[in-house]
């Protein structure tokens, strides 16, 4: 049974995962390597699974997973009853890793997390990745809470609709001028596909769900510039290297600036966004989903419906 585990091997292996190699946790832990790769092994033992893939940086398998969840839960219930029998010493703050999607944290998730009462001495630990992947950092136990296009709930999490963030299709006025002829979408069907196009990383797919709903014959483009930070990718469309789908709050300024135009009135592309956490009677991951709903409720359009 999990009870069971022996909770200085249970935080040890917490370490390892965290730090990455056997050698910083020993640093970080003030032990040894030696010390550490035991407490590992014994915790291995005791379970008769592998829990780490021992590669660089480390990896928990399946099995560490589990127990890595089991170890962030463990920490975030005891720093909470130390806090609620006083026992929390000055100065003392606690770490809550979080996942989030890249356009979310350059435009409204910071000021989410400037309206938790600072006084509960939060230090956050925010993990970029896509909205559709952000659940899987939960799942590995890297996180624990997410910001997600997924409304399926992680084994052990509960969700709430947040809103709606939209794309629009946009691109500098040169840009569109010489690859896309007409601004109203009326070529776009037959100009789009040979048209440079700025992509997030390979696994975006906002540009090519555009291009889809543009209907039969529109097809997407092989040219594509990968710029992996939302802000960069905001300038790198201004800038005139493609167009891409930038999110409507970080496009609106551009448009009116006249450094980016609209390269059609509609379609647009509406991601869903959703809070995952877990299911923990904590006040902290209660404060910071309260703050993130407030936020998100001015920030976002309208929640999906169920």
């Amino acid at each position: 049974m999990m009870s069971e585990l022996p909770l200085d091997q249970v935080r040890t292996l917490l370490a390892v995962v965290d730090e990455g190699t056997f050698d910083s946790a020993a640093t970080a832990l003030r032990l040894t390597p030696s010390a550490v790769s035991q407490r590992v092994k014994a915790l291995e033992q005791r379970t008769g699974r592998v829990l780490l893939m021992r590669t660089k940086p480390v990896r928990p398998t399946e099995s560490g997973e589990v127990v890595v969840r089991f170890a962030r839960q463990l920490a975030r219930l005891e720093h909470d009853a130390q806090a609620a029998l006083g026992m929390s010493g000055p100065g003392e703050p606690t770490l809550l890793p979080i996942a989030v999607n890249s356009d979310s944290l350059a435009t409204w998730f910071l000021a989410a997390l400037r309206r938790v009462p600072e006084e509960l001495g939060l230090c956050y630990e925010l993990r970029r990745e896509d909205q559709d992947h952000t659940a899987a950092l939960l799942r590995e136990g890297l996180a624990m809470a997410a910001v997600t296009s997924s409304p399926e709930a992680v084994t052990g999490c509960s969700v709430r609709r947040l809103g709606r963030m939209r794309y629009l299709p946009v691109a500098s006025p040169g840009f569109a001028d010489r690859w896309l002829g007409r601004r109203d979408g009326t070529a776009l069907r037959e100009l789009i596909g040979e048209a440079p196009v700025v992509c997030f990383d390979r696994r975006d797919d906002l540009q090519d769900a555009f291009v889809r709903r543009l209907g039969p014959g529109a097809r997407p483009s092989a040219r594509r510039h990968l710029v992996p930070t939302s802000e960069g990718f905001a300038n790198a469309v201004a800038s005139g290297m493609g167009w891409g789908m930038v999110p409507e709050v970080q496009a609106e300024p551009l448009l009116s600036d006249g450094r980016l135009v609209r390269l059609a009135p509609e379609p647009t592309v509406d991601v869903p966004l959703y809070w995952q956490q877990w299911k923990l009677e904590s006040p902290a991951l209660a404060a910071v989903a309260e703050a993130v709903a407030a936020e998100a409720a001015e920030a976002l359009d309208e929640a999906p419906p169920n």
